[in-house]
């Protein structure tokens, strides 16, 4: 394969940079690469704009002036001129609104592809916006650079006690040996003392079991994990049995949300609100036994003879859907809510239908890493239940949930 050539600068235009400095003198300088850089953010801010403006007329929206903004950079700050449009909607790409680190080239390569474009997409985008020729080797060459930082991220050290972890998995497409096959990514959502949500984990796996779940119990162990006080698992085969073999000590809940949704797979669309309806004096009930007869008046009922494979689901699941009742009102909506997993998986499945299926599982493991990883950052405030929640653990969990306040 011949070698590519690295792209040549003109030499009046290396002499026009350097203004009479020597090449040595110029690489040491912060002010020289300061101004360079300057220079270069500016025009593409330029850019940005002339692309903003480009679909809208002059009456509708124009330029209208410049403003100052001091960013910092890897040899120093400097003060770029931010143009400024009459509608104020310009939100420039290269430095975001309230943003004061310049980014490098790696940086918003890899925010980009985090948004789910792919590697063509960003070579499309870079070469409309800014009148850059990135190839898409090169876009994926950046990108592979996460790989590395995906591996540290899943063997870094964890608290010793989570009072909650919810369980979830999602379904991607990846080529595998010369096939697309179906995989489930598996996400551990842990919550901590203080309400903080932090993601344990994540595992790529086709085929899943008790054994598969077995290690991701001694993973999490090995990894610092001491106690789970509650586990919210969506009923997969295997999966409490696995959980409490590791921590004898947690309670093993179903997601009602995936019970629910589980329920829905088998009514028709016009019967699905009636149904809804109808399971709410389940899983509302003041206790097991009350939820238990709410069942059994379900089964008999005409939705109930109507669907029987509904009752039956229920049925199965039972020995995990019992705990919740033992729960007060407070800890219920944190374990029932859909705000938890379910808006992260949201952002994940967005990301997966974009992609269609993923070369490898590396491929597949990288985006939602980087996903995952903005998503964390957006945590910035505990569930607004949480303090009556927290106060529930602590009587409900003791000193164990001491520790977890400790850890």
């Amino acid at each position: 394969m011949a070698r590519r050539k690295a792209p040549s600068i003109p030499d009046d235009l290396l002499d026009q940079l350097l203004g009479g400095m020597d090449a040595a003198s110029a690489l040491n300088s912060p002010d020289w690469m300061n101004a360079l850089k300057k220079a270069l953010a500016e025009r593409a801010l330029s850019a940005e704009m002339d692309y903003h403006l480009s679909d809208e007329t002059e009456a509708e929206n124009s330029r209208n002036g410049y403003g100052r903004k001091t960013v910092s950079t890897g040899t120093g700050k400097i003060e770029l001129e931010i143009p400024r449009d009459r509608a104020g909607s310009f939100d420039p790409q290269l430095i975001a609104k309230y943003h004061r680190r310049f980014p490098g080239f790696d940086d918003k390569i890899i925010s980009l592809y985090a948004r789910g474009m792919s590697t063509r997409e960003i070579t499309e985008h870079l070469r409309e916006i800014y009148g850059m020729d990135a190839s898409a080797d090169l876009i994926s060459t950046i990108t592979d650079a996460v790989l590395d930082e995906v591996a540290a991220w899943q063997q870094r050290p964890l608290d010793s006690v989570y009072p909650l972890v919810f369980f979830d998995a999602i379904r991607v497409k990846v080529r595998d040996e010369g096939l697309v096959r179906n995989k489930a990514i598996h996400i551990a959502l842990g919550v901590m003392a203080n309400g903080t949500k932090v993601v344990l984990g994540m595992w790529i796996e086709q085929n899943e079991g008790a054994k598969f779940w077995l290690r991701v119990m001694n993973e999490l162990k090995n990894r610092g994990v001491e106690d789970i006080l509650l586990a919210v698992v969506d009923g997969l085969k295997g999966f409490p049995e696995a959980i409490t073999a590791v921590f004898p000590e947690t309670i093993v809940q179903t997601c009602i949300v995936h019970l629910l949704r589980n329920s829905m797979d088998f009514v028709s669309y016009k019967d699905r609100k009636s149904i809804a309806t109808a399971l709410k004096e389940i899983y509302r009930a003041v206790d097991a036994k009350a939820a238990e007869e709410a069942l059994t008046a379900f089964e008999a009922s005409t939705w109930g003879q109507k669907y029987t494979a509904i009752g039956q689901s229920w049925r199965r699941a039972w020995e995990q859907v019992i705990p919740f009742f033992a729960f007060p009102g407070d800890v219920r909506r944190i374990i029932y809510t859909t705000n938890a997993i379910e808006a992260l998986n949201s952002k994940l499945r967005r990301a997966v239908r974009a992609r269609g299926h993923f070369p490898s599982d590396e491929a597949a493991s990288k985006l939602l890493y980087l996903i995952l990883h903005r998503s964390e950052k957006e945590w910035v405030m505990p569930p607004r239940e949480w303090t009556m929640a927290k106060a529930q653990f602590a009587v409900l969990f003791g000193d164990r949930f001491v520790r977890a306040l400790a850890a």
